[in-house]
């Protein structure tokens, strides 16, 4: 996926969550809402010294998933599945360094998906950019942890979501903004461990409820107001 790809599914998540043109840049978005997520980190090939990501950067050396299969690490060969010669193991100094010689962390890991880039751990998805642990899922931007979700952007640990920002630990979520552990909503923005709720804002505990603000209730008339409001000063750059 290009940057200008992703920056085009930015726009139309945007628009759709909040109704207005997207103002900001891939760069611009992922500092102002994915700060505190955890995604895929740029790290370096051991074996063709080529960038690669990974959600992890724990490990010393990295290869890409396609090197890995492909090309000999540490003398080994993907020939003879693997294996590389054997020789005496005296100690462990020995056993440490034979192990040093192949101890490379599989990076980039995508199967299954088509149109990925700069992620880790992507399976039976497609069109993903910057995000990492994804499966079943397809339009997802700087995200961690999202299944059976599409349209989705800095969210994490989500399951049928489908047009969402900074939304996490929710289910079954529509166009929806700063929503957490909460399931079955639509439209609504800051709220917390809900349900089955619509067109709410800033509202924690609801259930089955409409034009909420802060867990009051107000005309559809007096809500879309405030909301107007509160969405220019989220898109605030």
């Amino acid at each position: 996926m290009t940057h200008r790809e992703a920056q085009a599914l930015l726009d139309k998540i945007v628009a759709q969550v909040f109704g207005y043109k997207n103002p900001f840049t891939l760069e611009a978005f992922m500092q102002k809402f994915a700060f505190d997520i955890r995604l895929p980190q740029e790290v370096t090939d051991a074996v063709d010294g080529k960038p690669t990501w990974a959600l992890s950067t724990s490990p010393v050396k990295f290869v890409r998933m396609e090197n890995a299969g492909t090309l000999e690490v540490g003398g080994a060969s993907a020939n003879t599945d693997g294996l590389r010669p054997k020789r005496p193991l005296h100690d462990l100094d020995d056993v440490i360094n034979a192990w040093s010689e192949v101890n490379f962390t599989t990076a980039q890991r995508v199967k299954d998906s088509i149109n990925v880039s700069e992620s880790d751990v992507i399976m039976n998805s497609e069109n993903v950019f910057r995000s990492q642990d994804i499966r079943k899922s397809k339009n997802i931007l700087f995200s961690d942890g999202m299944q059976n979700c599409e349209f989705v952007a800095a969210s994490q640990r989500n399951g049928g979501l489908s047009f969402g920002i900074r939304v996490e630990d929710s289910g079954d979520c529509t166009n929806c903004f700063a929503v957490s552990w909460s399931g079955k909503l639509t439209n609504c923005m800051f709220v917390h461990d809900s349900i089955d709720t619509q067109d709410s804002m800033f509202c924690t505990g609801v259930r089955g409820k409409r034009f909420c603000i802060a867990n009051m209730q107000y005309t559809e008339a007096e809500y879309r107001k405030i909301r107007d409001m509160v969405v220019r000063w989220v898109l605030t750059n």
